[in-house]
């Protein structure tokens, strides 16, 4: 093999070295300047979100450090920033803090092994080529559930916003003691006031033509310097000095039994992960016209985590808020990433002490302007204009995540996920078809006043797979469609039907069940007269009759290529209300319509 073909291979298992390989000097300057605007931005919110997840606020840059580094060696993607985020903040908080028992240690510890499973998770997901599963995730599913995240981070930031130390565990109780201890005039002032500051400060500067960063950098340094001149170190609570040092191995004291209570949690941190990151990877693989696939997304966000895990860190997703920061100011490469780590691990290196004085009600602030753009309500109402069935889900996901719980409320909104599609193919649409002179095809006689019979067949079409939950419902539509076709043509002085052309286009599966149901229509149709023809029938659903057996009852005889053709079959001769050509003749009808 030649260096060339060795460095692609290479290359295909760790992208890092082939942008690497092929870096061009002129990015350099773009990718600095990238990270510095990046560190300002990661510095804070990190820290935010690991208070938010209820960890030591440093453990917030380990978490950023090391999951940049691995991604930028591992991950596909050349833009994506993987850091601690808002998706991630709630679950983490219900999953470690009871077990942690106010132990820091512990819950230290216990964040770092659910990452570290979470990472095997998605590693083996790559592997094995389950990038779809995130497919269990639909569009009102992921709605509701970040709007109920998105909640879930206001409200347990509110506290902190204002200096007020609650109880109270749950967002319902989170809030109520907020807003009990303001009303009862127990919150900090100057708290409340850095808090409330900060987070106007923000807001101001998103409505400014600035810079996204611009905010919260402005904000964050404002309110330091306030602290310091005011002396407020000593009124409010502050972060106080992090740990000296780089990120190290934080896995001790955890047994067995830890892992088997972090297994569900697990589970849906490593699939909500992959579904926020796989989102966006995309995103930004067909702006930038990069190829990145989802198994070798979910692996290379598997490794990040692991990595992340082993030295102190909690597991983290691409970051919707950051990775536009690092696109808006330059970033060509994943030396942006690199770099912008380095420049981390220098800060908590040379000035530890430079969060001494950095108001927790600062990093609510943070956190709670970041955990805004998961909400999303104007796609929630448009939900309720779309479909009511998809916004019932929708709503069912924000109610249980924000009440039950974020995993429960998540199973039980994907599990109602599963019974709306039960019950949208147990009731298919299902509709006949007709004849409208002077237009190709057949076509629904709902939609279409001017369709009419042909005589002698009735066709009819079923709108989704064979079986067995539908299967009793198929039957009796049949039956009951031809006796309400048989009391018209009656009426009418009409002739009957002799032939019942199914247009199957639509039905792409037939299990046993229905197999069995098929024949006793077609047994039915027998004893009335009637000859049941299966048209455009796709030839999986065809081999499937044969391995029942039923090629006997359903020999080619009984099979139409096209509806048109089976009509014209019953009738004797080509339609004659179309002005074709000669070379279109062989139509016999055209597909339904």
């Amino acid at each position: 093999m030649s260096s060339a073909g060795a460095l692609e291979r290479v290359a295909g298992l760790v992208p890092g070295v082939g942008v690497a390989a092929h870096y061009d000097g002129r990015w350099l300057w773009a990718d600095v300047r990238a990270a510095l605007v990046l560190t300002a931005v990661l510095i804070p919110v990190g820290m935010g979100y690991a208070q938010a997840s209820g960890l030591p606020a440093h453990t917030g840059l380990y978490a950023t450090i090391v999951p940049m580094l691995a991604y930028a060696v591992f991950g596909p993607s050349r833009i994506l920033v993987l850091a601690p985020d808002s998706a991630l903040a709630p679950i983490l908080l219900v999953s470690i803090t009871p077990l942690a028992s106010g132990d820091p240690v512990l819950a230290i510890a216990l964040a770092g092994l659910l990452s570290v499973m979470v990472g095997t998770l998605l590693v083996v997901g790559g592997v094995l080529r389950l990038g779809f599963v995130t497919d269990l995730l639909s569009v009102p599913i992921r709605t509701g559930f970040l709007n109920a995240l998105g909640l879930l981070v206001l409200a347990s930031q509110l506290p902190g916003l204002v200096g007020l130390e609650v109880e109270a565990t749950g967002p319902v109780g989170q809030v109520t003691g907020a807003v009990a201890g303001i009303a009862h005039g127990e919150v900090s002032a100057p708290a409340a006031a850095l808090g409330v500051g900060t987070l106007s400060v923000i807001l101001v500067f998103r409505l400014l033509p600035v810079p996204t960063v611009t905010g919260p950098i402005v904000a964050v340094v404002a309110a330091v310097g306030v602290t310091v001149l005011a002396g407020l170190q000593d009124h409010v609570p502050v972060v106080g000095e992090i740990p000296r040092g780089l990120p190290g191995p934080a896995l001790g004291g955890l047994g067995w039994a830890d892992v088997g209570a972090l297994a569900g949690p697990a589970l849906g941190v490593a699939l909500i992960a992959f579904a926020d990151t796989i989102a966006l990877s995309r995103a930004y693989s067909t702006r930038l016209h990069e190829n990145v696939g989802g198994n070798r997304e979910m692996t290379g966000l598997g490794l990040a985590n692991i990595a992340g895990g082993l030295f102190g860190g909690f597991a983290v997703s691409a970051s919707g808020s950051r990775t536009p920061v690092a696109e808006q100011a330059g970033a060509r490469t994943q030396l942006a990433h690199v770099l912008s780590a380095v420049l981390i691990a220098a800060f908590m290196l040379l000035a530890p002490q430079a969060t001494e004085f950095l108001p927790e009600a600062v990093l609510a602030a943070v956190v709670m302007v970041a955990a805004l753009s998961l909400l999303d309500a104007g796609r929630y109402l448009r939900l309720w204009r779309m479909d009511r069935v998809d916004a019932a889900l929708s709503t069912a996901a924000l109610l249980g995540v924000f009440l039950v719980g974020v995993l429960e409320g998540l199973g039980v909104a994907i599990a109602l996920s599963f019974v709306a599609f039960v019950v949208r193919a147990w009731r298919p649409y299902r509709t006949e078809l007709g004849l409208v002179p002077g237009r190709r095809g057949y076509h629904d006689r709902r939609r279409h006043a001017e369709a009419r019979r042909v005589p002698g067949v009735l066709i009819l079409r079923f709108d989704a797979p064979l079986f067995f939950v539908n299967a009793g419902l198929f039957n009796q539509w049949i039956r009951r469609s031809v006796g309400v076709a048989m009391r018209q043509l009656s009426a009418e002085g009409g002739r009957r039907p002799t032939t019942l052309v199914l247009a199957a286009e639509p039905i792409t599966d037939v299990d046993t069940t229905e197999a069995e149901e098929l024949a006793d229509v077609d047994d039915w149709l027998a004893g009335q007269g009637i000859a049941l023809v299966l048209a455009e029938l796709k030839g999986p659903a065809k081999d499937a009759l044969d391995r029942y057996g039923m090629n006997g009852r359903f020999g080619p005889e009984r099979f139409a290529p096209t509806v048109g053709a089976a009509v014209d079959a019953v009738t004797g001769r080509l339609r004659d209300d179309i002005d074709e050509g000669p070379e279109q003749r062989t139509d016999l009808g055209g597909t339904p319509g």
